[in-house]
């Protein structure tokens, strides 16, 4: 095994690096440098529905989109300042944007899923409460229950 062979399986160990992702088509591709090891699951009804695999969270700064901007659509919810980004080719979401000040103020977030040379399920992830709007119980390690909203 290889010394490249051993990063490619435990990404999360390596810190902070600039990774490289983008859409199933090539349309968008972006680079963002980030540490694996703070990514997560959010059980907000936008994230269940996305069959969201998990992001990690960046400042705008550490995010560059590369190519496709004028292939990216975005939707969010009338009154959210958070966004998600997809490629309106082949309608993969690559990463999302927004404020919430809970998390520390504006963000981008890449879905770990649509980075090169990463495999997800080797990372450890924590989880949020978004569904009940519980930011401020924090991450933890084990999945919020799932409650139905009536």
């Amino acid at each position: 095994m290889t010394q490249n062979d051993t990063q490619l399986k435990n990404p999360a160990q390596r810190g902070l690096h600039t990774y490289a992702g983008g859409c199933l088509c090539g349309a968008v591709r972006y680079e963002a440098t980030v540490d694996l090891a703070g990514v997560s699951r959010c059980n907000c009804t936008i994230c269940m529905k996305y069959g969201y695999g998990g992001g990690a969270g960046m400042k705008p700064d550490a995010f560059r989109l590369l190519k496709g901007q004028e292939a990216l659509k975005k939707y969010g919810r009338d009154g959210s300042p958070n966004t998600r980004s997809f490629c309106g080719r082949c309608g993969v979401v690559c990463f999302g944007d927004g404020d919430v000040p809970e998390l520390g103020g504006k963000f981008v977030s890449i879905y770990v899923n649509t980075l090169d040379d990463v495999d997800p399920s080797l990372l450890t992830f924590g989880y949020w409460d978004g569904r009940h709007d519980n930011w401020a119980a924090g991450m933890r390690s084990t999945p919020w229950p799932f409650q139905a909203v009536a």
